[in-house]
């Protein structure tokens, strides 16, 4: 039987406060499902091997100690988050507490913005990781080279967005209990691909890797003989000269934090899903499970980053990836690598057995880690849609939900739509992909709004702050949110000030002006549409910024 639907509540003859008395959703997750939704958030395979293959553009940096100190200044970012959650555990995350503290409009259009409007760039970015680290690997194994070069294709970039968008769209419209179930049975299948990839880097030597690497370069792309060689000179050509894994060198080693942003920055990003999550009033239980999504990631991290040194050697790790990126980036005087995809230490692992059928098992079992996590694209980003429409200020359709898997299915319709439009213009006009650069550095400032409303929250609404567990944590009597928010907001500045005005991050207003003004004109469309929602609703007798300083009931 096909799902009904809760709507609007219009027949009201005078419209209450909320668009109707409740939201309708449910506390659908445990604490375990937040914590692997936060695990997921913070990929190791997906965004961790592909952000640190940016990272040989920093030499000098030391990155096993940027990791732990991303680790660190990420972990005061989820105990600010944490706080929040324990103080309104509902459902829109940041434009909920945004709105709440800072004021209807600075919330809707910095949560929007972020949330809602950036998301859409970020389906051709997880369509080229999945091409990246899925279909390119597998297709090669395989010997269906065709495959691989039709994804490489204007209408085969399109493609793989739409494989993203129908996936992320079939598992979200399932419901947050399926969901759960299908992240949690990627998790435990994926760990155990894991074991498999480390075991197979521990028990093999520099030489086997070596041996295996030449021999499968030759096999599946041609390459000539001394493959593994011919990868390190290439990268040496293209100018990239690397230290030994124990080299230490501070100033570089900071300049890698906006690096790896790219993939520990994002624990607290189940945070707009709180409201279905049972027991998030108790502070205790939102921080543990972006604590340890967090840190179970950091440790893999480390672990998998060890093995690949002792066995490729980290002078090998770091000159694939230069040399890929070179020829990618067309840099003067860097030949081809001889393995021409991305360089997926997974399929460099799997080459360790020589047997095609075993690598592409092995492959396969590992796409898990971007199926458990594809989901993220769209779910958050619902939430934040659908709280605003339940504040009234988008329109109530975009609130409404399924009455059986209770699926905001208004807001998956507002994600879907435009993700396909941009999509097909990421695929058939490249120029356009320069507007991308900064898609995580916006989700940033949405964050640092945050960090600055729970700042000021013990002040700016005692009356709230005061009920809720976050008010038994102080540290000088001063409150610790307050402490953790004002060093979240000073790393979150720094690396915001290095994207715009460093050019090593290829971000940078002086390379390219494309980006900024497209962000710009976005947040002037959230402008827009708040200005029109106040016009609109105090015409019909609503008034919005009294909605913005009530809580909602779940």
């Amino acid at each position: 039987m096909a799902d009904t639907t809760i709507g609007s509540g219009q027949a009201q003859a005078r419209p209450g406060l909320f668009l109707r008395n409740a939201t309708g959703l449910v506390k659908a997750w445990s604490t375990f499902d937040a914590f692997v939704y936060s695990f997921w958030s913070v990929n190791l395979i997906t965004l961790g091997l592909y952000g640190m293959s940016y990272a040989y553009g920093f030499p000098d940096g030391q990155l096993l100690v940027g990791i732990i100190g991303t680790g660190i200044l990420v972990t005061f970012l989820v105990i600010t988050y944490a706080g929040l959650v324990s103080v309104m555990p509902r459902t829109g995350g940041d434009y909920a507490w945004q709105s709440r503290i800072l004021g209807g409009g600075i919330g809707f259009v910095l949560s929007i913005t972020g949330w809602w409007f950036t998301l859409w760039l970020w389906t051709p970015i997880y369509a080229n990781i999945l091409v990246a680290q899925f279909i390119n690997p597998l297709a090669y194994t395989l010997g269906w080279t065709g495959a691989a070069t039709f994804f490489g294709t204007h209408g085969g970039v399109f493609v793989s967005c739409l494989i993203v968008l129908a996936f992320v769209s079939l598992v979200v419209t399932l419901g947050m209990e399926s969901y759960a179930r299908i992240q949690k049975v990627c998790f435990w299948i994926g760990l155990v691909g894991l074991a498999v990839v480390c075991g197979l880097l521990l028990f093999s030597s520099q030489q086997d890797f070596q041996n295996a690497f030449n021999r499968e370069a030759t096999s599946l792309f041609n390459a000539p003989a001394g493959a593994y060689q011919a990868t390190i000179a290439a990268a040496s050509a293209g100018g990239f000269a690397g230290h030994d894994l124990g080299f230490f060198a501070a100033g570089p080693t900071l300049l890698l934090l906006p690096i790896l942003a790219f993939y520990l920055l994002w624990p607290n990003w189940g945070a707009t899903l709180y409201g279905e999550v049972r027991g998030a009033k108790d502070i205790r239980k939102p921080f543990w499970s972006m604590f340890w999504g967090l840190w179970v990631t950091i440790g893999l991290v480390l672990l998998v980053l060890l093995l690949m040194a002792k066995t490729m050697s980290w002078q090998f790790y770091n000159s694939a990836n230069a040399a890929y990126w070179n020829s990618v980036f067309l840099v003067q005087g860097a030949p081809a690598p001889p393995v021409s995809i991305w360089p997926y230490p997974v399929m460099f692992a799997a080459w360790l057995v020589p047997n095609h059928l075993f690598q592409a098992l092995l492959i396969a079992v590992m796409g898990l880690w971007f199926f458990g996590w594809a989901g993220t694209l769209f779910l958050s980003s619902t939430r934040v849609i659908f709280a605003a429409a339940f504040d009234r200020v988008l329109p109530s359709w975009a609130a409404s939900i399924s009455a059986k898997r209770r699926v905001p299915y208004g807001s998956l319709a507002l994600m879907i739509g435009p993700s396909l439009v941009i999509s097909a213009i990421w695929a058939f006009q490249p120029t356009f992909q320069t507007i991308f650069l900064d898609a995580t550095a916006v989700i940033a400032v949405t964050y640092l709004g945050t960090v600055i409303a729970a700042i000021i929250l013990p002040w700016r609404r005692k009356d709230l702050y005061d009920a809720s567990p976050a008010a038994r944590y102080k540290i000088a009597n001063i409150p610790l949110i307050t402490i953790t928010g004002l060093i979240s907001a000073a790393y979150l500045i720094y690396m915001l000030w290095e994207w715009s005005f460093n050019i090593a991050y290829g971000t940078a207003f002086s390379l390219s002006l494309s980006s900024p003004v497209y962000f710009a004109a976005m947040y002037l469309l959230a402008v827009a549409i708040y200005v029109v929602a106040r016009i609109v609703r105090k015409r019909q007798g609503i008034d919005l910024a009294r909605i913005h300083h009530e809580i909602p009931v779940e």
